[in-house]
């Protein structure tokens, strides 16, 4: 009869886990550098707390990011600028009306985004991108340029299937980027100033935006021969 005790484990061979530990190290450097970046910004963020946090030594840090300014970059790359293909793909794919679209948009962005940690980046880029202007251009090119095209060809899409009406797209694009902005800034900033007795509800609030945007805030006119 075979017994019934477990075999012991096989120990797992050192160097595989070495190699495991050591590919796993750039993730790991990237979401502490994110934690230390969104809670103390980025002047205030040395690279050895980055590094404490993850675990490992300074010197492995820089074997993976050799400034402070590229591992910025890698954060921002890894959980915002690096997802801009895909949501494109989404766009592309839509198959709904452009209102649905619109809504579908901001909806998205605040469960894979505005409600995270990664939504801190552009707080910190508000507050500090004057200091840093080789980040602000990073960021200029890497985030906000992407986002404004991508809203400008959702605008256009409207326009081209008689959905919106014409409008200046380039300053269009900047009431669908404002709530965003402002549920950011409430979020890491502004919420602290905020009635206690009065919290903020993002989704109720992306939704109020969204019928304005979308509908306005003058009464339509009847059609012409409606009810008759």
């Amino acid at each position: 009869m075979p017994s019934s005790k477990l075999a012991p484990e096989r120990a797992e061979d050192p160097q595989a886990r070495r190699e495991r530990r050591k590919e796993a190290r750039p993730g790991e450097l990237l979401d502490a550098a994110l934690d230390l970046f969104v809670e103390k910004g980025f002047a205030a963020t040395r690279s050895e707390e980055v590094a404490a946090r993850a675990g490992v030594s300074k010197g492995t840090l820089f074997l993976y990011f050799p400034s402070k300014e590229e591992l910025f970059k890698a954060v921002v790359r890894e959980n915002i600028s690096g997802r801009f293909s895909e949501w494109v793909a989404e766009f592309e794919a839509f198959d709904g009306s452009t209102a649905e679209m619109v809504r579908y948009c901001l909806r998205v962005w605040w469960e894979r985004l505005g409600a995270t940690r990664a939504s801190g980046i552009t707080k910190l880029m508000i507050s500090e991108a004057r200091n840093f202007p080789e980040l602000a251009a990073f960021y200029q090119q890497e985030v906000i340029r992407p986002a404004n095209d991508l809203i400008r060809r959702i605008l256009q899409r409207g326009i081209d299937r008689g959905e919106f009406r014409p409008m200046d797209i380039e300053y269009a694009v900047f009431s669908i980027v404002a709530p965003m902005v402002f549920l950011i800034m409430m979020k890491h900033s502004l919420g602290a100033c905020a009635p206690q007795d009065y919290p903020l509800d993002p989704e109720r609030y992306l939704q109020a935006q969204l019928d304005t945007l979308l509908h306005g805030l003058c009464v339509q006119p009847a059609t012409q021969g409606a009810g008759a």
